[in-house]
């Protein structure tokens, strides 16, 4: 690369001198490197006198491929310094699609509009899907539930949310200011999929108060439990992040009580892992914006 940046110097100017001066180096180191360059290519690529600098037949194509590449090099080089700098490149995030959807879009907005340059992907699934994403260096960090805390994680609390039951219109239960578990466990209810945190916290939330109910259906998406809610097949119980994931269809929330359960969402990163600097940037906003008390949903909180 010494040797094309010379050649492409000493070419455009037609001189060793001002191209020497250009560059800031010796007359003769230059000449060196133009001189090496002829022995690496086995051409001669100048014709010189005592005055003049003239370009061969070889040498006018050298000098196109070599500004191409001397071009290209500087180029990548900036960009490498800007990714380094955490001022371009890509932040994967794996995160729950409550999350997704609620929490993250302001985040974005906020941490583009200083970083314009770096793209957010978000990858959204279920807890263990999320987590494995992580584990495989596939997403920087994750924002979610952590089942079992695992050595090769790192957490740090984000934010929490409380269940609330989830009635039809019109429901008696709907009367109350409060609902509790066992109120629920004397309805049909309609369940999240096995495979989702939320379904793990409510099962643990009816062994508590030893009522061990059998869901009357269960499905995989929020959207299609609070379908189902709103038709009248039964009632439910969801943290309030994911409220507004629950459709088109009428519900009523009500505070679930005895005992109010709460879900704990926690930054999940892989320990031992340098974040990339833009991965770092984006906490750094996440950060900012609980420092700042940034309104979250009715029923969720920053974590402390």
């Amino acid at each position: 690369m010494r040797q094309l940046a010379a050649y492409a110097a000493v070419a455009r100017a037609a001189s060793f001198t001002a191209a020497a001066a250009q560059m800031h180096v010796s007359q003769s180191s230059l000449s060196r490197a133009v001189a090496d360059l002829e022995r690496l290519l086995g051409a001669q690529l100048l014709e010189r006198d005592t005055r003049n600098v003239q370009l061969t037949a070889a040498g006018v194509e050298a000098l196109r491929i070599a500004e191409q590449i001397v071009n290209a090099h500087r180029a990548g080089m900036k960009e490498l310094r800007r990714f380094l700098l955490g001022e371009s490149g890509t932040v994967a995030v794996a995160t729950l699609p409550s999350v997704a959807a609620v929490l993250l879009p302001r985040v974005i907005t906020q941490f583009r509009t200083q970083r314009p340059q770096v793209a957010v992907r978000i990858l959204d699934g279920l807890e263990r899907s999320v987590l494995d994403r992580v584990l495989s260096g596939d997403a920087d960090f994750a924002i979610t539930t952590v089942g079992r805390p695992s050595d090769q994680l790192e957490q740090r609390p984000l934010v929490h949310d409380r269940f609330v039951a989830v009635l039809p219109p019109h429901h008696p239960l709907t009367e109350r200011a409060e609902v509790s578990w066992e109120d629920l466990a004397r309805e049909p209810f309609l369940a999240v999929g096995r495979d989702s945190s939320v379904r793990r916290l409510t099962d643990a939330a009816f062994a508590q108060v030893d009522a061990h109910t059998e869901p009357a259906a269960e499905a995989g998406s929020i959207a299609t439990v609070g379908g189902l809610v709103a038709a009248g097949l039964g009632v439910s119980a969801l943290p309030a992040l994911v409220l507004p994931l629950t459709g088109t269809g009428q519900v009523t929330c009500r505070p679930l009580v005895a005992p109010a359960v709460n879900r704990r969402l926690d930054i999940a990163l892989r320990t031992r892992r340098t974040l990339p600097l833009a991965a770092h940037h984006l906490l750094e906003t996440l950060d900012a914006l609980r420092d700042q008390g940034h309104e979250l949903p009715d029923g969720v909180a920053w974590s402390e």
